[in-house]
C-alpha cells in the first residue's frame, strides 16, 4: 500500500509540509509506503482544454502532472497539502490538481483521499472545501479526523506548537492507515469492487 503526500506550497520545508510530514509519519507506523511531491516553486501551466490527455492519456504539458500518471496505479490513497492564499488553495497546485484529474479520469476511483491545509489565521475552511471538491468528483472516499484537517502558524515552528493541529494530522494519518487495510482486507477476501452506471452527463439546458 502506498501514499502519494503533494507539497503545494512553494516552500518546500514550510508550514505544509510540517503538516504533511505529521501525517506521512504515522502512515509510515503503520507500514505503508510513501511519497512526498513537492511540486516547486515554478509557474505551472493550467488546463487549456486541448483535450489532448482524452486520446494519449497524458496531459500535454509535460511536467510533473505526467510523472504522476505514470505512477498513478501503485499508488492507494492521495493527501493534498496547501497553503492558504486569499482563502484559496495555492495557484499552482490547483493548476497541477486540474490537470491531473482531468487527465487521470476514472483511475482515480477508489483511491482515498484527504485534503490538508496551513494557514497563518484565516481561510483555512474555504481552502479545505475547495480541495475536497477533486476527490468528490472522482468517487474518492475522503479521509477525514477528529477535526478539519488544518493547522495554524506562520512558521514550521509555531505550527508544531499547534498541539490540536498537530494531533490532527496523526489522527488523519491513523485513519487513512486503517481504511486502506480494511480495503485490503475485502479485496482479499473478496469482496467486490463498486459497480458504477455508465455515465450520465447532461447539461442544465437539455
Amino acid at each position: 500500500m502506498k501514499v502519494l503526500l503533494i507539497n503545494g506550497s512553494p516552500n518546500e520545508y514550510g508550514c505544509t509540509y510540517t503538516a504533511l510530514s505529521e501525517v506521512a509519519g504515522k502512515l509510515q507506523e503503520h507500514i505503508i509506503d510513501i511519497e512526498i511531491l513537492y511540486l516547486g516553486n515554478k509557474p505551472i501551466a493550467g488546463c487549456t482544454a486541448c483535450l489532448e490527455c482524452r486520446e494519449t492519456g497524458k496531459c500535454i504539458f509535460d511536467d510533473q502532472v505526467n510523472k504522476v500518471l505514470d505512477k498513478l496505479d501503485e499508488i492507494d490513497g492521495l493527501v493534498i497539502g496547501s497553503p492558504v492564499y486569499f482563502s484559496g488553495p495555492n495557484g499552482n497546485l490547483t493548476s497541477f490538481l486540474d490537470r491531473l484529474f482531468f487527465s487521470a479520469g476514472p483511475r482515480m476511483t477508489g483511491k482515498l483521499g484527504a485534503s490538508v491545509v496551513s494557514c497563518r489565521r484565516g481561510g483555512a475552511s474555504a481552502s479545505f472545501d475547495r480541495l475536497n471538491k477533486y476527490f468528490t468528483i472522482r468517487s474518492m472516499p475522503i479521509v477525514s479526523s477528529q477535526y478539519w484537517n488544518m493547522v495554524h502558524g506562520n512558521t514550521p515552528e509555531e505550527v508544531r506548537e499547534d498541539k490540536e493541529g498537530m494531533q490532527t494530522m496523526r489522527t488523519l494519518g491513523e485513519n487513512m492507515a486503517w481504511l486502506l487495510k480494511c480495503i485490503n482486507a475485502g479485496r482479499k477476501n473478496g469482496v467486490p469492487e463498486p459497480a458504477y452506471e455508465a455515465p450520465e452527463n447532461t447539461n442544465f439546458i437539455r
